[in-house]
C-alpha cells in the first residue's frame, strides 16, 4: 500500500488493537485515550500533509519497491536530496504541530536496518 490518509491511519491503529497499560491501567481505546490521542494527532498531521497540494511534492515520493507514491517518511533516503527534504519536512511539522510526529524515529531505524543488514548480507 502506498499512501494513507489521516482517517486510515487512524483506522489502521484501531484495527490492530493493542494492549496497553498507562499508570498501572489497562487502556480500552488507544485511539480516543486523550493522553495518547496528541500523539495521534501528531503523526497525523504527516499524512494530512501529504494530501495537501502545497505541501504534496515535498512530502510524496515515488517508491522504487512498489512503484506507487508513498510518503517520504516510509522512504529510505538514497540521495543528499531527499535528506535535505527530511529537514525541510520537520521544520514544517514542528512548526505546525509543535511537538513531536512520530515518524522521524521510525525513518531512522528503518535506515539504520537498511544499512546493517545490507552490510550482514553481503558478509
Amino acid at each position: 500500500m502506498g499512501l494513507m490518509t489521516k482517517a486510515e491511519y487512524i483506522e489502521s491503529l484501531r484495527k490492530l488493537k493493542p494492549t496497553v497499560y498507562m499508570f498501572g491501567q489497562k487502556v480500552e481505546d488507544v485511539v480516543d485515550n486523550p493522553r495518547l490521542r496528541a500523539g495521534i494527532e501528531a503523526t497525523g498531521a504527516t499524512y494530512e500533509l501529504a494530501e495537501a497540494p502545497e505541501h504534496r511534492d515535498l512530502i510524496v515520493t515515488h517508491s522504487k519497491w512498489i512503484d506507487e507514491p508513498i510518503n517520504r517518511f516510509n522512504n529510505p533516503p538514497a540521495s543528499i536530496a531527499d535528506l535535505v527534504a527530511r529537514v525541510k519536512i520537520n521544520r514544517l511539522l514542528g512548526r505546525r504541530v509543535g511537538t513531536c510526529f512520530q515518524r522521524c524515529t521510525g525513518q531512522d531505524c528503518m535506515v539504520a536496518l537498511s544499512v546493517t543488514t545490507y552490510d550482514v548480507d553481503r558478509k
